[in-house]
């Protein structure tokens, strides 16, 4: 089986959508499955990776020289991977990973020309094609193309038909958007991923027809985590209790309500801190550290920036607890994460695994406003037999759930079952 994913960005600094790209891809190999990633150079507002995997690859230009100095935009790369990890032995089938990345040439849509010259032609070479995102210049190509060559499609919205998906940035645009161009390809897809029962209910309110199935997204296990390499990043947090929020910084996360929670506990948690690893627009986190400052957080909030590897790793093992009070999440991957790093998840509302993590006991859902986020924390850090049983529950949970095993058995046979099906893979 060979399937091709787009995806307007594979930049670590949009978030969770890229971190969820590089395990479903992993995912998909440990399944058999030959698996390719279509996409743009894109590295944020102005950006342009300059490295395009985080594993040694084998790569090598299409569609001429490169664009810029470090050789991104249509950039072809491929990294072998066996069965297993490691060197394969005799006889065993290499499977690969191949990227494809293309120039953005637009910031709008992320609009990339080379490859919507690409895909047309090419999409015939793939049995399926799985696009992640709505609105976006590389999905409506795709879409199109697939419809074309009467490949089958799979649409992943990442949370774009969620209420706040539709109402927020271009609302007016979206509608219209939604209507001509989106809805079609909805109808059409043979079927709609979604990644929580609460983001297809949400989808269904758009009044677009589609075939919605929910396969939820999986998490890596955290194979090393030792507290002290992030502690020794910033010794401040020793000998502190530490609530930890982990995520792209953006309006949609609200931050400044958790802000101003942190500042309603901060006398009846003496010692607790919270850490916020993550980035975002400069001038957006600059306004945020001075909000912080304004409320008299300033030794008690530290901004950590940017974590991954095996300083993410150490966040996850320094911290008692887990917030995310997001307006809106279509999945919540950091939230899965911590869960599976056995961490109880102070979750907003909007957060669509917040009810399962709920009925798991594994945290605390809460409104949005401050003064329900403070009531959370208080809840969750008021009893410590009671955290600690939550983070066993944590655990269990994304074990069972949020693996990357359950993902990738989900996905095959969603996959299966769309190729079983009549000649346009729609799902009847």
């Amino acid at each position: 089986m060979k399937v091709l994913h787009v995806i307007p960005s594979l930049s670590l600094a949009q978030g969770g959508p890229s971190r969820a790209m590089r395990l479903i891809e992993q995912a998909l190999l440990a399944r058999g499955i030959e698996v390719a990633t279509a996409t743009t150079d894109d590295d944020g507002p102005g950006r342009r990776i300059a490295t395009a995997a985080e594993m040694p690859l084998v790569d090598e230009f299409v569609g001429g020289p490169p664009l810029c100095p470090s050789g991104c935009p249509g950039r072809l790369v491929s990294n072998e991977i066996h069965r297993g990890g490691g060197a394969a032995p005799t006889g065993s089938t290499s499977l690969k990973i191949v990227r494809r990345y293309f120039p953005k040439r637009l910031e709008f849509y992320k609009v990339s020309p080379e490859f919507a010259r690409w895909i047309f032609p090419h999409v015939r070479d793939y049995d399926l094609v799985h696009i992640h995102a709505l609105f976006s210049f590389t999905s409506v190509a795709a879409a199109w193309a697939a419809r074309r060559a009467g490949v089958p499609y799979v649409i992943r919205p990442l949370g774009t038909l969620n209420q706040y998906g539709v109402t927020q940035r271009r609302p007016w645009l979206k509608q219209l958007s939604l209507k001509l161009v989106e809805g079609p390809i909805l109808r059409h897809a043979a079927a709609v991923h979604f990644t929580a029962e609460a983001e297809r209910v949400e989808a269904d309110a758009v009044g677009v027809p589609m075939r919605g199935v929910v396969v939820p997204l999986g998490v890596a296990p955290l194979t090393r985590q030792d507290a002290s390499v992030f502690l020794q990043r910033f010794p401040q947090l020793s000998g502190r209790r530490i609530v930890l929020f982990l995520s792209r910084l953006d309006p949609k996360k609200n931050v400044e309500g958790l802000l101003q929670a942190f500042s309603l506990v901060s006398e009846s948690l003496t010692d607790t801190r919270l850490a916020i690893a993550g980035d975002g627009e400069p001038e957006y986190v600059a306004g945020l550290k001075r909000l912080a400052d304004e409320l008299g957080l300033a030794d008690r909030v530290v901004w950590a920036g940017f974590v991954d590897g095996e300083l993410k790793a150490g966040a996850f093992a320094a911290a008692q607890a887990f917030v995310l009070p997001s307006f809106s999440e279509n999945f919540g991957i950091a939230a899965a994460e911590a869960l599976m790093a056995g961490l109880p998840c102070v979750l907003g509302e909007g957060v669509a695994i917040a009810d399962e993590v709920a009925r798991a006991g594994a945290g605390v859902v809460t409104a949005p406003d401050p003064q329900a986020v403070a009531q959370a924390l208080r809840k969750l850090l008021g009893d410590d037999a009671r955290l600690t049983e939550m983070a066993q529950r944590a655990r269990a949970l994304a074990s069972g759930k949020y693996s990357l095993e359950a993902m990738g058995a989900n996905l095959h046979a969603l996959y299966s079952r769309i190729l079983a099906q009549n000649p346009t893979g729609q799902i009847e």
